[in-house]
């Protein structure tokens, strides 16, 4: 029996969707995460599939992930989108929250861009920030790799540079260009959906996390299992638990991912153009 998420059912996936998208060879694939979709609304030339009709996917139900893959060109270059996520905590097993990624390798991406709203853990931090993430810690306790070893993965994938120094190069090439400020760190993933509390946001910070959030960690482990490039941001959206007294609210995420989609969106751009 196939797995259903397994790298046989992502070939049957992009096999599926490939043809009707017009799928050539996309230099890389953008991960957009809450409050950051409108960047898909720069892409040229778009053709969509609602995950809804992708096998193995699901819909989303956060506000901020519109839930469709979508193929066209940024910077004049093939890429390939996936507008939203499926996360762990809405009851999803880390294998299926990765399986797009599979899904866009099996289409031809090399690369994977991800990027997540996240709580900033390092006190110097505002919203609106943006952190390139060299490296991440996974608090979910949960990996995407566990069972049998599928065809093509490493079954021991070396993680000493889970983000490629190659592309953070990069991003730190197009943020000059544009002009962005970019910050560099280390991401907690968590498994989610409550915030941290303030002892929680303590212990990160002795533990070495900069920014935390509940995504990016298995995407970005089946990725270098498969062979894949990553790269990844975080916009930072709020200061984290006990570093304010603010409540924190999903709403505020969206909206902070509202004010910096144009900076966001010029970065992405430049760093594209540059693969």
């Amino acid at each position: 029996m196939i797995d259903p998420h397994g790298s046989a059912a992502a070939r049957a996936a992009a096999s599926s969707v490939a043809g009707r998208l017009g799928v050539q060879s996309p230099v890389c694939a953008i991960i957009l995460g809450s409050g950051l979709a409108a960047l898909a609304d720069r892409i040229e030339g778009a053709t969509r599939a609602n995950y809804n009709a992708i096998p193995g996917f699901f819909a989303p139900h956060v506000e901020g992930h519109r839930g469709e893959l979508i193929r066209g060109f940024l910077g004049g270059k093939e890429v390939l989108a996936l507008s939203g996520r499926f996360h762990m905590y809405e009851g999803h097993d880390a294998r299926v929250s990765a399986f797009p990624v599979r899904v866009a390798h099996a289409l031809g991406a090399k690369v994977l861009f991800a990027s997540n709203a996240a709580g900033g853990v390092r006190r110097s931090f505002a919203p609106g920030d943006l952190m390139i993430i060299e490296d991440h810690l996974n608090l979910m306790f949960r990996n995407p790799l566990v069972g049998g070893v599928e065809p093509g993965d490493t079954r021991f994938p070396d993680m000493s540079e889970p983000y490629a120094r190659r592309l953070i190069a990069l991003l730190e090439e197009a943020g000059a260009a544009t002009g962005v400020p970019l910050a560099k760190g280390v991401y907690a993933g968590s498994l989610g959906p409550c915030y941290e509390t303030p002892a929680e946001v303590r212990m990160l910070e002795r533990l070495g996390a900069d920014a935390t959030g509940m995504s990016t960690v298995p995407e970005t482990i089946v990725a270098r299992a498969i062979g894949m490039e990553v790269a990844a941001v975080s916009l930072i959206t709020n200061p984290a638990a006990g570093i304010s007294t603010v409540p924190l609210m999903h709403a505020d995420v969206v909206e902070v991912g509202a004010q910096a989609a144009e900076r966001f969106a010029e970065l992405v751009t430049a760093f594209v153009q540059r693969l």
